[in-house]
């Protein structure tokens, strides 16, 4: 499993709201992509995740607004590991938007951290399956 993994994400514009900016629950949606994509780079797919039983829903999620985004940023999302223990994962993130005029620079717009709980599918806790418990302390 990955510590950290990047995703770059182009602001639509159905996500912003009257006065251009990216409303606040798009970055929700930014933070699951980050998640989704991270444990897809890891080699490990939600969808069959889910086949076998395991769901991994939000426990808690933290945001801190810095900047706006705006209509068709270019934003560089990084989702990194915290811990995982039981059936707790923690991820913490990094929203900058960026430079194109100067490639490595951006200016930050939002950070956050979550907590995502394993659960089976009547909802009951359940604990990290050990492939993926065993890979992400392995790190």
């Amino acid at each position: 499993m990955l510590n950290e993994h990047e995703h770059r994400i182009r602001v639509h514009y159905h996500e912003v709201d009257g006065q251009g900016r990216v409303h606040h629950s798009q970055y929700l949606n930014y933070f699951e992509r980050g998640r989704v994509e991270m444990l897809r780079a890891s080699g490990f797919s939600y969808r069959e995740l889910e086949a076998t039983g395991i769901y991994l829903v939000v426990r808690s999620l933290e945001l801190q607004f810095h900047w706006p985004a705006l209509f068709d940023d270019e934003l560089l999302l990084t989702t990194r590991l915290g811990y995982c223990h039981g059936a707790r994962i923690e991820h913490h993130y990094r929203l900058v938007r960026m430079d194109p005029g100067n490639p490595g620079a951006g200016t930050l717009l939002v950070t956050g951290t979550s907590e995502i709980g394993c659960i089976d599918p009547t909802g009951k806790v359940k604990r990290l399956p050990s492939f993926l418990q065993l890979n992400l302390r392995e790190r």
